[in-house]
């Protein structure tokens, strides 16, 4: 990162940091589809207990990650200050906390893992699958923690394009390995869908050790990672990302587990109604991975910028990523909504799920343009270490607003199932407004430009 004395210059910077992390967390959701098309074409009951599986883990694991992602706002902020040492023991600190948070989540898993599944009352096969997908994908939990923090450190050295080569090498290793451990082949043997979660973890292994070996011997990163990297341990440190870190990760879970409980709710409509929920789910969240990578992109530049004390800087990139969040939402969102029944189409032949997909993909448009105000306004936030308020905010409108207007319109109107369309796009305009509004008073009490010595 540099810095920059136009907008243009800006727009550069931002641009140049967000695309490879679009194209990394593109990478990334490729991995969830190999393991769920591959175990699919398996049997349709691995493919289930895939899924539910990946239902358990994928909130556990987005929060917790959240809370190791915050080494990137508190390194970029270091870096801003030219702290080059406190950089260096932010990582040390942020990988001790990644061995300590993989531990603890293997060994609680281990005492309530066939619990939460016999409560579940699966079918035998998918309940087996489930537990062995888990099991294997155990082995990856402490690489996968280690690389989240790796990842963090290298964005907030403003250096993303490496994650982005390092992930797009491994999807190769990750696709082979699930079909030799799904389907036995090449004298491997045959797992079925539980050799997804082998396969996931060695992938993990694999990216973990070659961001490490990059870290360990490449500049600028080596810079950091020398001779001194593990020579303290300090609890005020830790404590210093777990400050910053661990309303990031109940932000991140309250999301995650909030769109959870609406997928189980909408789970008492009929099939279609089901079908049709998740597939135009599915083409949003797909949507939502733009704003996602510019608002990863806006926390470590708005981070570099406080630490160096450029105020007014950090201002403009705060609004700079809303501004493009919301332009690219706008117009992703009207092309989906114009082209509604074509997209529905690649995940369905059938006329009742392409129509009713179609239907609720009006609620898009809506949807994602107000998504992308909280995700960034958020982000921005996160850049000036801001987030306990953000936190209560989220809060409030994931779930004391999201899902209880959703609720009531879906089984007290007309509404049905688009009831809690509703519910989710008014919830996510009320933390868009709150945050944002927050995001400007702090820019106002907190963080505003110092007027030049004459």
């Amino acid at each position: 990162m540099y810095q920059t004395f136009t907008l243009k210059e800006k727009i550069k910077q931002l641009t140049t940091m967000l695309v490879p992390i679009l194209i990394t967390q593109l990478g990334m959701f490729s991995m969830v589809f190999f393991s769920t098309i591959m175990s699919g074409r398996y049997h349709a009951s691995d493919l289930a207990g895939v899924a539910i599986g990946s239902a358990i883990w994928t909130p556990v694991f987005t929060g917790l990650s959240g809370i190791l992602l915050a080494v990137s706002p508190i390194a970029a902020q270091k870096l801003g200050e030219k702290k080059h040492r406190e950089v260096s023991s932010v990582l040390t600190h942020g990988i001790y906390l990644a061995f300590l948070i993989g531990l603890t989540v293997i060994l609680i898993g281990a005492l309530i893992l066939n619990p939460i599944l016999n409560s579940m009352n699966l079918d035998p096969g998918v309940h087996k699958t489930a537990h062995d997908y888990l099991v294997g994908l155990s082995f990856g939990i402490i690489p996968l923690f280690l690389y989240n923090v790796l990842r963090a450190f290298i964005y907030a050295l403003g250096k993303t394009r490496v994650v982005m080569v390092i992930l797009l090498l491994s999807l190769p290793v990750n696709l082979v390995l699930n079909y030799m451990l799904i389907f036995g082949k090449f004298g491997f043997p045959e797992l079925g869908g539980s050799g997804a979660g082998y396969a996931t973890s060695f992938t993990y292994v694999v990216i973990a050790g070659i961001t490490a070996y990059i870290i360990k011997t490449k500049e600028p990163f080596s810079e950091f990672a020398g001779s001194t990297l593990f020579s303290e341990f300090s609890t005020e440190k830790l404590m210093e990302i777990l400050k910053i870190g661990v309303p990031m990760g109940f932000s991140i879970f309250f999301e995650t587990s909030m769109f959870a409980v609406v997928t189980v709710l909408i789970s008492r409509f009929n099939i279609i109604t089901i079908a049709s929920y998740q597939t135009a789910l599915n083409i949003v969240s797909f949507l939502y991975m733009i704003p996602l990578a510019i608002s990863m992109a806006q926390t470590v530049l708005v981070g570099f910028e406080v630490g160096a004390r450029r105020y007014g800087d950090a201002k403009t990139y705060s609004w700079l990523g809303i501004y493009l969040s919301i332009i690219i939402a706008a117009v992703t969102g009207l092309l989906v909504v114009l082209f509604r029944y074509d997209v529905a189409g690649f995940y369905s032949n059938d006329p009742a799920v392409i129509s009713l997909t179609g239907h609720f993909l009006i609620y898009a448009l809506f949807f994602v343009i107000v998504d992308a105000i909280q995700a960034t306004a958020l982000a921005a936030l996160r850049g000036y270490k801001d987030v306990n308020l953000a936190f209560v905010m989220t809060l409030i409108a994931y779930w004391l607003i999201c899902l209880p207007v959703g609720y009531i319109l879906a089984h007290y109107t007309s509404l049905g199932a688009s009831g809690y369309w509703i519910g989710l796009t008014t919830g996510l305009l009320a933390a868009s407004i709150a945050l944002s509004l927050r995001l400007i008073h702090i820019q106002k009490k907190k963080f505003a430009p110092q007027p030049a010595n004459i």
